[in-house]
């Protein structure tokens, strides 16, 4: 391991956003240790660097506190990922959800603040503005949650401030506002809607799209989201710490312009998706119509300065799919 370079513990480093975190500081010279329990990460993901010498892997589950304490041993930061993400799963399971987001977190809350670690970063979600209807969503103004997943990630922000406040464990909260891009798992029941829909269209297959087509989401690519992980564990602003933050590029698409952008990117390797049909199904459970962040919090404070649009993130992510998963 690296003298001089701050050690990161990355949990969940074999997820989607946990994999790309690993391989960002890797790359920046620091020691990663990655904790995961491969219930939905992939080996596959860390294979570009898993044989690193400054990649240490755990496997190990944060609903089991032993596991925690150890993986936090001489770590400097904590980049919290670990948990189970999706809506309908959680309709679907919400013991399981709530085991591994709410207790696991308060495991891995006890360990950091046991191992007196620097600070705790910690994936927050915007389900937490819940029935809230107000645009753009600001920090400070949320409404009641609309899934058991959305109950869990709110309990995180509320156990975070309890420890900033009552052991001084330095913590911030990034809520993130649909993630996508490199290494986003296209398979399983709870796929994200791009990689799903990108998947589809690859094979000539109709997506399909809940509603009309007409909820919009800020959707935001991988390389923002680090760039805010980043920010928020270097940040040396005392203003800017034991809080949350809107992760997200500050714009809005309706399902319909994902797809139409989608079928025009990927129409470039394969001239027969522009000419896929769309299919339209009912709404889908705890799903908000809307959604669009403010980042000015993030701007202000941790000097956040997103890269990627919708539009830029989807030709990075469509040329990755198709060069790792194009039948």
């Amino acid at each position: 391991m690296k003298e001089g370079k701050s050690t990161i513990l990355i949990t969940g480093g074999a997820g989607f956003i946990g994999s790309n975190l690993c391989e960002y500081f890797l790359s920046k010279g620091h020691p990663v240790v990655c904790l995961d329990n491969f219930a939905t990460g992939h080996k596959h993901n860390l294979k570009d660097f898993i044989t690193n010498e400054n990649f240490r892997l755990i496997e190990g589950d944060i609903r089991n506190l032993a596991d925690c304490q150890n993986a936090v041993q001489n770590v400097d930061y904590v980049m919290h990922q670990a948990a189970l993400g999706s809506v309908p799963r959680s309709i679907n399971d919400p013991i399981t959800t709530n085991d591994v987001n709410v207790s696991g977190f308060l495991n891995m809350l006890v360990a950091s603040r046991d191992a007196k670690v620097k600070r705790f970063v910690y994936a927050a979600s915007s389900s937490t503005y819940g029935d809230s209807e107000g645009l753009p969503k600001v920090e400070e103004v949320i409404g009641k949650p609309l899934s058991p997943y959305a109950i869990t990630k709110y309990v995180n922000e509320l156990y975070a401030e309890i420890f900033s406040r009552t052991y001084g464990l330095e913590t911030i909260g990034l809520r993130y506002f649909n993630v996508f891009g490199r290494k986003q798992d296209p398979q399983g029941a709870y796929a994200a809607v791009i990689p799903k829909f990108v998947m589809q269209l690859m094979q000539l297959e109709s997506p399909k799209i809940n509603g009309d087509g007409n909820y919009s989401r800020d959707f935001t690519y991988i390389d923002n989201v680090i760039q805010m992980n980043e920010l928020a564990m270097t940040t040396q602003n005392p203003a800017a710490v034991n809080t949350v933050y809107n992760t997200a590029y500050g714009d809005r698409n309706t399902l319909n312009n994902l797809v139409d952008y989608l079928k025009k990117y990927l129409a470039e390797y394969d001239p027969r998706i522009a000419d896929v049909a769309i299919e339209y199904g009912p709404n889908r459970a705890g799903d908000i119509p809307h959604s669009l962040a403010s980042i000015e919090k993030a701007k202000a404070l941790l000097g956040y300065d997103p890269q990627f649009s919708l539009q830029e993130g989807l030709k990075e992510a469509v040329s990755w799919y198709w060069e790792h998963l194009a039948p």
